[in-house]
């Protein structure tokens, strides 16, 4: 069976169940409280994540790596419980993981630090990562760490993989569908959508297997600056509720449906 080099990419995000409040900061725009918020790995890059862990598992000889992003003390907190869902290797980088830096900066340490992985097969290489990002969500952060590491078989919106002579990959298209791409081979990017496995069970064997090198990388983690040097943010703030109630009896659809295209055609 074939070994695999898998990649995968991720940043830290904040807990989604906590209350996110933009505000302006004196460099640039932030969230309110924001080094006071939980975090945890970007849900796109768990996918990944899991799904990278499972190739691997069913291919012996193969080895997964994750590449965090985000400020030192934020990924620790995440590592603690990420630690015990999958095997892997982290390579830490310690920089902004704010929904207001460039994809294009943050992309270039990403592809920087896959290129200083000691000892890394191309012909091997599979860079896993996120579809989208729950932080910054430009859809383009994979895409550029390909093209600057040269990887030019690149699939969006995986779904799911088969392994074997060849990679048999599920990419979702338009209206609800999905089509099946074929790789030859290796070197090859995925940006994974939701994927098709759940979220494997705490296991404190691997969470201890983990910890013998999260807790060294974390130490040597190396400092990146990402930012949006040249873009200029006028103002941040929650999108806003508007709630129009109109109560009439016996209407027709036709009627309904012409008022509603009004509605929004107005907004």
């Amino acid at each position: 069976m074939p070994e695999y080099q898998i990649v995968v990419c991720g940043s830290v995000v904040p807990d989604p169940l906590q209350t996110l409040e933009p505000v302006s900061s004196p460099t640039g725009p932030a969230l309110k409280n924001e080094m006071m918020l939980p975090a945890w790995l970007d849900p796109w890059a768990g996918h990944a994540l899991y799904e990278a862990a499972n190739l691997a598992a069913k291919n012996p000889g193969s080895k997964v790596w994750l590449v965090a992003l985000g400020p030192k003390a934020k990924l620790q907190q995440s590592m603690m419980t990420l630690a015990q869902k999958a095997p892997f290797e982290l390579i830490a980088l310690d920089g902004s993981a704010s929904g207001f830096t460039d994809a294009a900066g943050t992309a270039t340490a990403l592809a920087e630090a896959i290129q200083a992985i000691p000892g890394l097969d191309r012909s091997k290489l599979l860079v896993f990562g996120g579809w989208e990002s729950a932080a910054r969500g430009a859809g383009a952060t994979m895409q550029i760490v390909g093209e600057i590491l040269g990887i030019t078989d690149q699939f969006q919106g995986v779904d799911g993989i088969e392994a074997g002579d060849t990679l048999r990959i599920l990419e979702r298209i338009e209206g609800g569908r999905h089509q099946v791409s074929v790789c030859e081979a290796p070197p090859a990017l995925l940006g994974w959508a939701t994927g098709n496995l759940p979220e494997p069970r705490n296991n404190p064997q691997v969470g201890m297997a983990n910890m013998r090198t999260i807790m060294p990388a974390l130490q040597k983690a190396k400092p990146v600056k990402i930012g949006a040097e040249g873009v200029t943010f006028h103002s941040v703030s929650l999108p806003k509720q508007a709630r129009d109630t109109k109560v009439v009896k016996d209407l027709p659809p036709d009627q309904i449906a012409t008022e509603i295209v009004e509605w929004i055609t107005n907004k």
